[in-house]
């Protein structure tokens, strides 16, 4: 998830597992998020989920989930808002699927949606573009913990993970988060991850972070270049981000780097000071 905007991170919510499914839930976003379903996980499973969410007064469900299982979810009152071909192993298909409790987070200003369309509509890809560079771009370790935290809390007005904790970043590290960094005079001016599921064969390419001071030198078209050229050594086969719906630079930069957009999912995520609507890109290397 991605954001360019100063400010200072607040409460998060929390990661915690139900059966064979991984959640992410809480007040903070205001949703339950189903971050992994198993393929084999039945009606049962999504009734547990759900009835969580509604004992918790959440205003939204939502998931990733493998397409098999998506019927179950639409027979349960799910919809489908957006998905990712080949997002398993370069063969099984992701669904991103939502539950609207409150019908009010349905509501949704129409308009950045129409900005970005058009964006859209006129894009054109035109292959691989001018990655030259002469700033120091490296892949960061746990030495640059601090670093990292300093450049997230300059920018991020709230995520909901905790990476104003260095800590956290250094516990990511153990969990197959990638950090990549960009220097100008030895100082890291922008730093963004790959979030890889190394079984699934895919990585969440997010937490692009600039500092103002290093606006408009396409550091996040430098890194991402150097993010996909490392992920291909890891042997993923499918990139993806989920990218604020508001920020047409940070779009433009995946659709730049051969992106397909795929869907939006409407008032998901509380970043950069609210909740806001969320698109998602996606790649084959």
């Amino acid at each position: 998830m991605n954001v360019t905007k100063g400010g200072v991170m607040k409460i998060m919510d929390k990661i915690e597992k139900i059966d064979n499914a991984t959640i992410h839930h809480g007040k903070y976003s205001d949703r339950l998020y189903i971050m992994k379903f198993p393929i084999d996980g039945d009606n049962l499973l999504v009734d547990k989920l759900t009835q969580k969410a509604i004992k918790h007064g959440y205003s939204k469900i939502t998931g990733k989930i493998p397409k098999k299982v998506l019927p179950l979810f639409l027979e349960n009152g799910y919809k489908l808002e957006a998905g990712i071909p080949k997002f398993y192993n370069g063969k099984e298909d992701c669904s991103f699927v939502s539950r609207f409790l409150d019908m009010e987070r349905a509501v949704y200003d129409p308009k950045p949606l129409k900005k970005f369309n058009k964006v859209l509509d006129a894009y054109e890809f035109t292959g691989e573009g001018n990655y030259e560079h002469n700033y120091d771009i490296r892949k960061l370790d746990k030495s640059h913990a601090e670093d990292i935290v300093a450049v997230f809390k300059q920018v991020f007005a709230t995520y909901p993970f905790p990476i104003h904790d260095p800590e956290y970043i250094k516990e990511t590290m153990n969990n197959e988060v990638v950090y990549f960094g960009v220097f100008i005079d030895g100082t890291l001016q922008s730093v963004s991850s790959s979030e890889m599921d190394v079984k699934s064969q895919n990585a969440e390419m997010t937490d692009f972070a600039v500092l103002d001071s290093a606006r408009g030198l396409g550091l996040s078209k430098l890194l991402l270049h150097e993010m996909e050229e490392h992920m291909k050594t890891q042997g993923m086969k499918t990139l993806y981000t989920i990218a604020r719906l508001k920020s047409i630079p940070m779009n433009k930069t995946f659709l730049g780097a051969g992106y397909s957009y795929s869907g939006t999912l409407i008032n998901n995520t509380n970043i950069s000071g609210g909740i806001e609507s969320m698109n998602i890109l996606y790649k084959y290397i």
